[in-house]
């Protein structure tokens, strides 16, 4: 298998159709069909079901394709990396971070970094902390922001924020018409609740309730900021998420209130592999990052963490 037989079957599996595949990889059709077959019959599995009309993805194929877009990720990288070791601080560095506030840091930290180092480009991914984990570990990504609770021994973190978790509270609820701009736990006893769909966060919350044996009334799990704007305006209930201040704004249908409670915490971490080497760019935007970050804390393996603030 080579490079090229995983180029195309992207191509195919891109477009659907042979033909566009072919116009946009500037080759016959023949050709192309042939080295798909040529995959297949190496792979021992069929990546596609032909019909006149129609083409689409086997069960195989949707496997290999999640195998090809990783291959050809870190083949560009490399490219990057070794360009890089030859011509100065150039490349891309792969970032990837959670929503509320990470953004945010993020943003900051690129426009810092770049007024000295224009060439580095940068590729930027959101997800969830799981996600981002798994990328790590896969070699997809090389710094990110995530979110406690974490604990990885294969990972390097770093404090770089906290905040209060916050109620994001539809207009016609009267938690909304209270006056001050926090509430306690206790009001939320009862109430439909949007939480994230992380599942260490339900028995987090439950630690703040007066009763934390009672079972929240979680009426909806969410993983991006924006389901949980958009539910908690729609009326579907209170939802529950770092206030992100400048990023969670209030509107003409919720309020939002910070939470009181000693627990009520929402901390970000920095975090990048513990068990491959950085590329230069990305090893020196990670020291920019940590001489422009208050030590807050840290958590690193065999010192690594005191060895690159040198």
């Amino acid at each position: 298998m080579e490079l090229r037989h995983i180029r195309y079957f992207m191509a195919v599996a891109d477009e659907m159709n042979f033909t566009r595949a072919a116009e946009k990889l500037s080759i016959a059709q023949p050709p192309l069909s042939r080295q798909i077959k040529d995959l297949e019959e190496e792979l021992g599995a069929k990546l596609f079901e032909r019909s006149p009309h129609s083409l689409r993805l086997t069960e195989e194929g949707l496997l290999f394709k999640q195998y090809a877009a990783q291959i050809l990720e870190l083949e560009s990288r490399s490219k990057d990396d070794i360009s890089e070791m030859s011509n100065g601080l150039h490349g891309r560095i792969y970032i990837a971070t959670v929503e509320g506030y990470g953004p945010h840091l993020l943003a900051g930290w690129i426009a810092g970094f770049h007024k000295t180092n224009p060439h580095v480009q940068y590729d930027l991914w959101t997800g969830t902390t799981d996600e981002i984990v798994n990328r790590i570990h896969k070699g997809l990504c090389d710094l990110a922001i995530v979110m406690e609770p974490f604990s990885d021994p294969g990972i390097n973190s770093v404090k770089v924020h906290s905040e209060s978790w916050a109620a994001i509270i539809p207009r016609d609820d009267p938690l909304a018409r209270r006056k001050g701009s926090s509430i306690k736990p206790d009001d939320l006893v009862n109430k439909n609740l949007i939480i994230p769909s992380r599942a260490s966060r339900n028995a987090e919350f439950r630690k703040w309730m007066p009763d934390p044996d009672k079972p929240l009334k979680v009426v909806c799990r969410v993983a991006h900021l924006i389901n949980v704007r958009e539910l908690a305006r729609a009326g579907v209930g209170i939802a529950i998420f770092p206030i992100a201040k400048g990023v969670m704004a209030e509107d003409d249908r919720v309020v939002v209130k910070k939470i009181s409670h000693p627990l009520a915490k929402a901390s970000y971490l920095l975090v990048w592999s513990g068990e491959r080497p950085l590329s230069r760019a990305s090893d020196e935007m990670l020291r920019y990052i940590l001489e422009e970050t208050p030590k807050t804390g840290a958590n690193s393996r065999n010192g690594e963490m005191n060895d690159i603030c040198k």
